[in-house]
């Protein structure tokens, strides 16, 4: 048993060989012409400038941030959260590297099919998924396994703890300051490009065109990869802090918990976290497409690697529990808690994909509501969003009682069974975030070999191709988003738990008492505490798209000749990526350090009143989350669906009411909504940290 960590620990390397493995196999594939090189260099210099300048605003905050910690928690708590900052951070940069690199591959690869199209795409993915996965893997249990196996550190939990919170740190900038990015620049480029000007996606003739491609590595790259990394270790950690801090305060300490106690606990999540990674090893193999350009046959051959990690991770969550619970006479109770919440994760996707694919009927109708003007596309995709939201309520509070109720199952007719079982379900969500992440940072991919096509005015059958794997990419996406968001509910309650149990050790009993006034108080900040963190980063989206569309009226207006594409004349793209940097860095700051503030600071007051925030955040964040998610995937599916040659095509008055209802849902599903679950877990996170502090 005590062999888990180390076998974890070579999976995790098993999985950065693979990236490895899978970089060689991207950039051995020919990036095409002279023209196609160009662009994406171009992409890549616009996408690497902006993580080096965000890298180094939000390294002033992670150094403030490990001097309160080294001062109020421990020393070597700060290591282990810089530790989880750096590891984020680096599998942010390397994924974007790749992803950069595999675009135009992608698009050369086009030019004989999506059979030979969509395995660079993927392979590109890939890359990013297993070093998102296998980084947040390694650093775990390289800090697990030394302050908690080795040392056996008084202190071992919260050090551990303090790694997910420096993985946290990151991933809430990241996906703030890369949401905020990219969809400047999309607004700003669909705005005047398709609606004032005329000209059709990824024009050559448009100046934000570049800058938007720049965008979907920054933000559906490297911010959803540092997401992911977040949401990975944080479904890892919750069991492990829940038995560290739970088993405390029922009087079994930290040490014994780890060493003479009952390790099965702790290791039980570590080793479906083993399982995991092996099946997604070998999920990314059965990825493999023929000639159609089918989306049902795209789908299915980029599912596939998916449906098989997560039949293997299912096989062996009941080998496992059987193995580490063999004392118990229902050992598959846990089993069955880890499948529910992979089951419920799977079904979140699906549900997402129902409300956000143009090949049901949600989005085809937001595309009809496009014939009486904007303002009924608008309705009807906030309606849809809406309806999501209860559907997937529905699935995460199913998911919750099944897995209470097999966590009890297992290990007896107790709170602290049932909230364990809703602890281990999290990982089950997560488990295979290797290949989860792998056909999520697809997309961006095929999005940006479809821009590369258009601007280098490739032959149209190229560009249809690229089509066809970007419309199936904005799906991935939304069944990616699913499972983030799930396993942030279930992760954040765990974490809340074991908030509850940290307090209890330091002789401090919360209360949740509503008709206590400092939880009523905490309660109802909670709840509007999402919808100013949404208000703050759309308006972000607002002002900065403001200055890139000013921009890009402002060119076709000065220079002559661009709007007509008259040749050898040529837009200023570098002053459209400057506006986006400058802007998204600025307007990030805020938003991030809310997360952060504001449970510290009302921790410090009352710490009942801070029970009542987090819960309060919880409830309205998660709905939030979905229905921002689901909303703007929808809208943008409409407009996709149109473009395809439906209700009048490109060009017709649909199209524009279509452009104008995906341009509200891009900062709603691309910046806003992603952003929302880490903002949960942050703040869940850091109140867990600094429970000490606060008592």
């Amino acid at each position: 048993m005590s062999a888990v960590p180390y076998l974890a620990l070579i999976s995790a390397i098993a999985g950065l060989v693979l990236a490895g493995y899978y970089y060689k196999a991207v950039e051995a594939a020919s990036p095409g012409n002279d023209r196609m090189v160009f662009l994406m260099t171009e992409i890549q210099k616009g996408a690497r400038a902006f993580l080096k300048q965000e890298y180094t605003w939000v390294s002033v905050f992670v150094v403030a941030m490990m001097l309160l910690i080294a001062f109020v928690i421990h020393p070597l708590a700060s290591i282990s959260y810089l530790l989880g900052a750096v590891l984020s951070a680096t599998a942010g940069y390397v994924g974007m590297t790749v992803a950069t690199m595999a675009n135009a591959r992608t698009t050369e690869a086009a030019k004989d099919g999506p059979g030979k199209a969509l395995p660079i795409a993927f392979r590109g993915g890939a890359v990013m998924g297993f070093s998102v996965a296998g980084l947040a893997l390694l650093g775990l249990m390289v800090v697990y396994t030394v302050f908690v196996t080795w040392i056996e550190h008084a202190e071992a939990f919260e050090i551990v703890t303090a790694y997910g919170l420096g993985a946290s740190s990151i991933a809430l900038f990241s996906r703030v300051g890369g949401g905020i990015y990219t969809k400047a620049a999309d607004v700003g480029a669909d705005l005047v490009g398709k609606v004032e000007a005329g000209i059709p996606e990824d024009d050559p003739r448009n100046p934000a065109t570049i800058a938007d491609n720049v965008g979907d590595n920054v933000g559906d790259v490297a911010g959803m990869g540092a997401d992911l990394f977040e949401s990975y270790v944080g479904s890892i950690i919750a069991p492990i802090s829940l038995v560290a801090f739970g088993l405390a305060g029922v009087g079994i300490t930290a040490e014994q918990a780890g060493d003479s106690g009952p390790i099965e606990f702790l290791m039980y999540p570590v080793a479906i976290a083993f399982a995991g990674m092996v099946a997604s090893i070998i999920g990314s193999f059965f990825v493999k497409s023929g000639d159609s350009t089918d989306s049902k046959s795209l789908s299915r051959a980029l599912h596939m690697g998916t449906n098989v990690a997560m039949g293997l991770t299912l096989m062996a969550t009941f080998v496992i529990a059987y193995w580490l619970f063999d004392g118990s006479d229902k050992p598959w109770g846990l089993a069955v808690s880890v499948s529910g919440g992979l089951v419920a994760g799977w079904a979140l996707g699906k549900t997402a994909e129902y409300f956000t694919s143009d090949h049901f009927a949600p989005v085809k109708k937001i595309a009809k509501q496009t014939e009486t003007g904007p303002a009924t596309t608008i309705l009807s995709g906030i309606s849809a969003g809406m309806i999501s939201v209860a559907a997937s309520v529905g699935l995460v509070v199913l998911g919750v009682a099944v897995a209470f109720w097999g966590g009890e199952q297992t290990l007896g007719d107790d709170s602290f069974a049932g909230i364990y079982g809703i602890a281990v379900a999290a990982i089950g969500m997560l488990a295979t975030t290797g290949v989860v992440v792998s056909v999520d940072a697809y997309g961006p991919i095929a999005d940006n070999a479809g821009g590369i096509a258009e601007m280098a005015e490739l032959d149209p059958s190229v560009r249809e191709v690229t089509d066809a794997l970007d419309s199936l990419g904005n799906t991935t996406a939304a069944v990616a988003k699913g499972f983030a968001v799930g396993s942030a509910a279930l992760t954040a309650l765990a974490l809340f738990k074991s908030f509850e149990f940290a307090l209890l050790q330091e002789g401090r009993v919360l209360s949740l008492d509503v008709g206590e006034v400092d939880v009523f108080i905490g309660l109802f900040l909670g709840a509007a505490l999402p919808f100013l963190f949404a208000a703050l980063t759309i308006d972000a989206v607002g002002r900065a798209a403001h200055a890139m569309i000013e921009e890009v009226r402002r060119q076709f207006r000065e220079i002559p000749g661009l709007r007509e594409g008259k040749e050898g004349v040529v837009p200023d793209s570098a002053r459209c990526v400057e506006i986006s940097t400058d802007a998204s860095l600025k307007e990030m700051l805020i938003p991030g350090a809310l997360a952060v503030v504001v449970p510290l600071v009302i921790g410090f007051i009352d710490v009942d009143a801070l029970g009542g925030l987090l819960a309060g955040a919880l409830v309205t964040g998660f709905a939030l989350a979905i229905f921002m998610a689901n909303a703007g995937g929808a809208w943008d599916n409409a407009k996709k669906y149109i473009e395809a040659g439906a209700l009048g095509g490109k060009g017709s008055d649909n199209h524009k009411a279509a452009v104008v209802g995906d341009t509200v849902g891009d900062p709603f599903k691309d910046t806003s909504g992603p952003a929302m679950n880490i903002l949960l877990k942050v703040m869940t996170i850091v109140s867990l940290v600094f429970a000490s502090a606060f008592v």
